[in-house]
């Protein structure tokens, strides 16, 4: 067997602990090691994984640094030839390391894979199978709220994995890290995973939806206690930055004008509705990216020179999905996700 880092980032999700290590210890694979990260709980959760676990590597923010810096911090701790990006609010099942392995293992091509993520509260219902781009910029979340069907047991290429469960070959991220960083470390929250992703394949690696492998998440969990324009301004803004970063001259030039026109319109939109600070947070989200265009392009020119190996002509039929005008009424209705 070879070594598993399993890194989990933690703010006050102590309510969730029990069940998240428990399943994981049950594993009928045996060789892992377990990094908990703490941004500043208030809730007693290092306490508990102090005295029930206390073999975890425990790291302690003295701030809450988001999702996407403190997994760059459990990161740096990992020793394992594969790391293991888990979500708190999660229940895994026995063989569900195994599976991710097995599908790693069988293809050097394969540089992540995203298990089977199940509703905890509704566990016949995919909460995502992945996601793919859309020429809009906007995410296909494929699989999202529909019964887990036999349709939905295969192996398939995806464009992004989920966050709250996906694992990566070590050597794969440490060929994709910039400065010694996973994850945008200006990305808070939301959508740290697919520019992630988007390096990978533009490292000549693929990404792949390992169904075998079932976890249950608890949806939101930890997003419920932030308030929606929060959310929504960091989704928009790290977005933007991502498609800035990673694509191509020619799909860069073609996708992101068509993004920020939908962005504008969904802005309008909800001013119009009278939801002022959702309006805002699209136009801070757009305001944060001018102020911060010199430093994008820093790290734009890092991954189209160093780390990208392939073109984007070449990664357009795995990665792209054209949705239906239905998908895109959704998201002017509410249904925005990453």
């Amino acid at each position: 067997m070879k070594l598993i880092s399993i890194i989990i980032v933690n703010w006050n999700g102590l309510k969730w602990l029990s069940d998240c290590f428990r399943t994981i210890y049950a594993q009928d694979y045996k060789d892992f090691e377990v990094i908990f990260v703490d941004n500043a709980s208030k809730d007693k959760s290092v306490a508990w994984v102090k005295e029930n676990y206390p073999k975890t590597k425990i790291i302690i923010n003295k701030e809450n640094l988001g999702f996407a810096d403190a997994n760059n911090i459990g990161y740096k701790k990992a020793k394992g030839k594969y790391i293991l990006f888990l979500n708190n609010d999660t229940k895994v099942t026995k063989t569900f390391l195994t599976e991710l392995v097995n599908v790693l293992e069988k293809d050097n091509t394969i540089g992540g894979v995203q298990s089977k993520i199940l509703l905890m509260d509704h566990p016949d219902i995919h909460d995502s199978v992945g996601a793919f781009l859309t020429p809009t910029g906007f995410l296909y979340h494929y699989g999202f709220g529909r019964k887990n069907i036999a349709k939905y047991n295969k192996e398939i290429e995806l464009y992004t994995a989920k966050g709250a469960c996906m694992m990566f070959r070590k050597d794969v991220l440490d060929a994709v890290a910039i400065c010694g960083d996973i994850f945008d470390s200006d990305y808070f929250a939301y959508f740290e995973e697919s520019d992630l992703c988007h390096r990978v394949w533009l490292a000549g690696y693929r990404i792949v939806y390992a169904y075998k492998s079932v976890i249950y998440h608890k949806m939101g969990a930890t997003s419920a206690g932030m308030n929606n324009a929060f959310i929504q301004y960091h989704s928009f803004k790290n977005r933007i930055r991502t498609y800035i970063k990673n694509f191509g001259i020619v799909n860069l030039m073609l996708t992101l004008p068509v993004h920020l026109l939908f962005c504008e319109g969904f802005s309008a939109y909800s001013f119009i509705k009278g939801q002022f600070q959702l309006s805002w947070a699209m136009q801070k989200a757009l305001w944060w990216n001018i102020v911060n265009f010199g430093q994008t392009m820093k790290l734009r020119n890092i991954i189209q020179t160093r780390i990208r190996k392939v073109s984007d002509s070449g990664l357009t039929k795995s990665i792209v999905h054209k949705p239906s005008l239905s998908y895109y009424i959704g998201l002017v209705r509410g249904r925005i996700y990453e």
